[in-house]
């Protein structure tokens, strides 16, 4: 049995890696190569990777968990890091939440 990323549904996760890839494309085409710092470690940084990992695990444990708490837990695990390696890590972990994410938006019945 083979699996696309996504419990199985056809064509899925190509899907969003196809979109993730054509929006990329549209970044370099607008913005070009860019060369930035990382922002990230510092003060207060992992106090408020802790904040949102702490809502995570309450939101999860009160039934309420969305995929908010979870990209938003993630997205601060990667702006505490200050080591490339674990913030590489990290920031492969939020581009996976946001697939995933995205993929949960595509099964979902039209409203209407």
């Amino acid at each position: 049995m083979t699996h696309d990323g996504d419990a199985g549904v056809p064509g899925s996760l190509a899907r969003v890696l196809a979109e993730v890839t054509a929006e990329r494309a549209a970044q370099d085409a607008r913005f070009g190569m860019q060369v930035l710092p990382d922002g990230t470690g510092g003060a207060g940084a992992a106090g408020e990777s802790e904040r949102a990992r702490r809502a995570t695990d309450t939101a999860a444990e009160g039934g309420g968990l969305t995929w908010r708490h979870i990209l938003a837990e993630e997205v601060m695990e990667a702006f505490a890091e200050s080591d490339p390696e674990r913030l590489r890590a990290e920031l492969i972990q939020v581009a996976a939440v946001a697939v995933k994410w995205t993929q949960a938006l595509d099964r979902r019945p039209p409203e209407g």
